[in-house]
C-alpha cells in the first residue's frame, strides 16, 4: 500500500501550512512506531510539506489516519502515485510548469536513498516520476519562459513599485529559491543589489554572478534601513527580520517593499505595524491563477503524458510482481535440478564426462520449462490477467 500524507498550497495559507505540518510529522511518527515503517520519501518546499510511505502492513481504514485536521490530505494506492506524477510535471505547482519542484523531488529521493529508506517500491515509482517530470518538459512548452516562485516575487514587487528600476534591492538567502530571485532581477535595470546570507562564500559566489554585493549576514540592519526591496527565502526555522529588529534600526520603513517566500517564514507579520508593505507565498496566488490561464492548453497535454506513463508504471508493477514468483519458481527448480543431479551422479563414472553431461541436460531442461513459464505469465500481467497472477502466486508461491 501507497499513502500520500500532506498539506499544501492548495487547501492552506502559509501560516496554516506551518502549524499543520508539524501535524503531518507527528502522525508519522505514530505511523513508525506502530507499524516500524522503513520505506519512506519526505518532500518539503515553501508550498507543500508531504510523505510518500509504502508499507504492505496498511489498509484503507487505519484509525490512526481518521478524524484528521482538515487541511491534511491522504491519499492510496493511484491516487497517490497520481499526485506525484502530476506534481513532478509542474501540475500541481502554484506557478505551473515550473521547474525547481523536479529538482526538489529529485533531491528527496536522493536523501531518502541515502539514509536508506527508499525501497524497491518506492524507488520505481519516484523514479518514474522524475522521468515523466522531464518527458512533459520536453514534449510541451509547459515551462515555456521564466517561470518560478522567485519570478513571481519580483513580479509582485514591479506590480506594487511600478518598477524596479533605480531600486535597492536585497535579497536574503542565497539558496536554490535566493538564486531564482536574483536571476529574475538581473534582468532589472537596479541601481543595487546585496546578497545576504549566513555562508558569506555562497553569497560571494550568487553576487558575483548578479554583478551585485555579498555582505555578511551580521551586516543586515545597515542594509535594511537603505533597502526599497527585500525578498527574503532562507531556510531558518523561526523569523530573522521582526518589527523588534526594524525598530532597533531606527528608519522610516513606509516605502520598504518585503516578500517573504520563505517556509517557515522569514518576516514576522508585526513588521506591517512600522508601514513597510509585506508579501509572502499567500500573496503570490494572483500572479499564480494567471500563469495557470496561461499554460492551460500545454497542461491538456502534459495529462495525456501523465496517463500514458502511468499506465506503464503500472504494468512495470505487475511484471514486478511476476519476477518475484518467478525468481522463487527458478529457486525451487535449480534446488531440484541440483540435488536429482547429485543423486545420478553417485551412478555414473565419470571417465567419460557423463556427469557434466548431465549436468548441462538438466541445466537445459530447467531453462526451457521457465522460459515457458516465464513468458506467459509476463503476458498475463501486461493484460492484467489478475485471474492467472493469482493462480501462478497460489502454485509456485512467493515466500
Amino acid at each position: 500500500m501507497i499513502i500520500n500524507l500532506r498539506v499544501d498550497y492548495t487547501i492552506a495559507d502559509i501560516e496554516t501550512m506551518e502549524n499543520v505540518s508539524k501535524d503531518i510529522h507527528a502522525i508519522f511518527d505514530r505511523l513508525q512506531d506502530k507499524y516500524d515503517i522503513d520505506e519512506y520519501v519526505e518532500i518539503s518546499t515553501c508550498n507543500r510539506n508531504e510523505f510518500y510511505i509504502h508499507n504492505d502492513c496498511f489498509d484503507f481504514d487505519e484509525p490512526l489516519l481518521d478524524n484528521l485536521n482538515d487541511n491534511i490530505i491522504v491519499e492510496y494506492g493511484d491516487d497517490a502515485i497520481m499526485h506525484l506524477l502530476r506534481m513532478t510535471s509542474g501540475l500541481e505547482s502554484m506557478i505551473v510548469g515550473e521547474d525547481q519542484i523536479l529538482g526538489q523531488v529529485k533531491d528527496s529521493k536522493n536523501k531518502s536513498t541515502k539514509e536508506h529508506h527508499c525501497g524497491d517500491i518506492l524507488d520505481a515509482i519516484f523514479t518514474k516520476a522524475i522521468h515523466v517530470g522531464q518527458v512533459v518538459r520536453n514534449k510541451t512548452n509547459i515551462n515555456r519562459g521564466f517561470v518560478s516562485i522567485g519570478s513571481a516575487a519580483v513580479n509582485l514587487a514591479e506590480n506594487y513599485l511600478g518598477s524596479l528600476e533605480d531600486k535597492v534591492v536585497l535579497v536574503v538567502g542565497a539558496g536554490k529559491m535566493g538564486k531564482l530571485v536574483a536571476k529574475s532581477l538581473a534582468e532589472k535595470n537596479l541601481e543595487a543589489i546585496f546578497v545576504a546570507n549566513r555562508t558569506y562564500y555562497v553569497a560571494v559566489k550568487l553576487a558575483k554572478d548578479l554583478g551585485g554585493e555579498a555582505i555578511l549576514f551580521d551586516d543586515l540592519n545597515e542594509y535594511l534601513k537603505n533597502a526599497d526591496v527585500v525578498i527574503s527565502a532562507t531556510a531558518a526555522p523561526h523569523p530573522i527580520i521582526t518589527k523588534e529588529r526594524l525598530e532597533n534600526i531606527d528608519a522610516d520603513y513606509n516605502n520598504l517593499f518585503m516578500v517573504d517566500i520563505a517556509n517557515p517564514r522569514d518576516i514576522s507579520v508585526d513588521v506591517k505595524e512600522l508601514g513597510v508593505k509585506l508579501c509572502n507565498i499567500d500573496d503570490l496566488r494572483e500572479i499564480a491563477q494567471l500563469n495557470k490561464e496561461h499554460r492551460k492548453e500545454e497542461a491538456i497535454e502534459a495529462e495525456k503524458i501523465i496517463d500514458y506513463e502511468f499506465n506503464l508504471l503500472k504494468e512495470s508493477f505487475k511484471i514486478m510482481e511476476i519476477e518475484g514468483i518467478m525468481a522463487n519458481l527458478r529457486y525451487s527448480m535449480e534446488d531440484i535440478r541440483q540435488r536429482e543431479t547429485q543423486k545420478a551422479t553417485l551412478k555414473l563414472a565419470d571417465v567419460d564426462g557423463s556427469v557434466k553431461i548431465l549436468d548441462k541436460l538438466t541445466n537445459s531442461i530447467v531453462n526451457k520449462i521457465f522460459y515457458d513459464i516465464n513468458s506467459k505469465l509476463k503476458a498475463a500481467a501486461k493484460n492484467e490477467d489478475e485471474e492467472i497472477i493469482r493462480a501462478a502466486e497460489y502454485i509456485f508461491g512467493r515466500e
